[in-house]
């Protein structure tokens, strides 16, 4: 087949906006799909097939915040490919989301509202946990559980006739200030979305300087503001249908209120249209809608530290080593 896209997702937004695209780009790929239980898996790949009924659309449970789940689905798919040209990275998770009001307002008087809008800088907080492999569950899902499952899949990653690829899921709302190395899972703070968001940028840099050479690149997106199941979560329903005409408003002055998944999904699917190796590593392709809604992707230089990604990215190599000891029988 022309090429194999895994995508990773809550099966539902922005990944299946993504997986619709996709096809609608060049309806020859394969897609595979991987959702947390059997049952968003199918109910996601019918909905496809309703639209692109040819499609070839396979399916692999695996749920991102457990470790013997993504090695269980990672044997799985290196019986079923020998190879992967896409992997979509794309599920994250932000639990019991909560807005400060105060500070909002505070940036509504000193006219740093328009910044808080678009970032969520100030005005987010999130309490995090354990999760049952004994991880931040933010840092987990988001962040960590992705890392695992590209070295699971190295060898059908790596040294192939034409480039892999892995397009992570970032966001604007990745900060330096919120992520430190003495507590890169952040189990200290308020704000593990963001931090791992900057993880996330951080690793992408990272891959790029070990593994151009044998053929995988990275790529970093933001799917902007996107309403979704997620955003539904961060305020009840009654307030974002008050808010939702103020939103479509705003979106002539930030252009990174895309709002629907697919619109979101618009940097995704041109990274699947580029060459990456004219493609810098250093920047972060942003989904962006005009008021008129126009999509368009803008390309925005990242706030990270080489040094930086390359420490984190040892911490993460020591990590795995411990947390696989307890998976040996799960291992090849």
């Amino acid at each position: 087949w022309p090429g194999l896209s895994l995508t990773l997702s809550h099966c539902s937004g922005v990944g299946l906006a993504l997986c619709q695209r996709l096809l609608e780009e060049d309806g020859r790929i394969h897609l595979c799909i991987a959702c947390r239980n059997e049952q968003k898996s199918e109910a996601t790949r019918d909905l496809i097939l309703a639209t692109h009924p040819a499609a070839q659309v396979s399916t692999v449970e695996m749920d991102l915040g457990n470790l013997a789940s993504i090695l269980r689905a990672a044997r799985e798919l290196r019986c079923r490919f020998q190879r992967l040209d896409f992997v979509y990275l794309n599920a994250g998770i932000m639990p019991n989301p909560h807005v400060n009001f105060k500070a909002l307002w505070h940036g509504l008087l000193t006219g740093k509202v328009l910044h808080m809008l678009t970032t969520a800088e100030g005005i987010m907080t999130q309490t995090d946990r354990l999760n049952g492999d004994g991880l931040q569950e933010v840092f987990a899902t988001n962040l960590f559980g992705h890392f695992m499952l590209v070295r699971q899949l190295q060898s059908l990653l790596c040294g192939n006739e034409k480039p892999s690829r892995l397009i992570w899921t970032s966001s604007s709302n990745a900060r330096e200030s919120a992520f430190s190395l003495s507590d890169y899972q952040h189990a200290k703070g308020q704000e593990s979305y963001s931090s791992s968001k900057y993880a996330t940028d951080l690793t992408s840099v990272v891959l790029n300087r070990k593994f151009n050479g044998q053929g995988l690149y990275s790529s970093v997106v933001c799917p902007g503001l996107v309403m979704t199941n997620m955003t539904y979560g961060i305020l009840p329903i009654f307030l974002w249908k008050l808010l939702m005409p103020i939103m479509w408003l705003i979106r002539f002055f930030a252009k990174t209120y895309t709002l629907t998944p697919y619109n979101g999904a618009e940097a995704h699917v041109w990274l699947f249209k580029q060459k990456p190796e004219y493609l810098d590593s250093l920047v972060k392709y942003h989904s962006c809608t005009s008021g008129l809604g126009r999509c368009y992707v803008e390309p925005r230089k990242m706030d990270v530290d080489e040094d930086t990604a390359e420490k984190f990215y040892q911490k993460l190599l020591e990590l795995e080593e411990q947390t696989l000891e307890k998976y040996r029988d799960l291992l090849d």
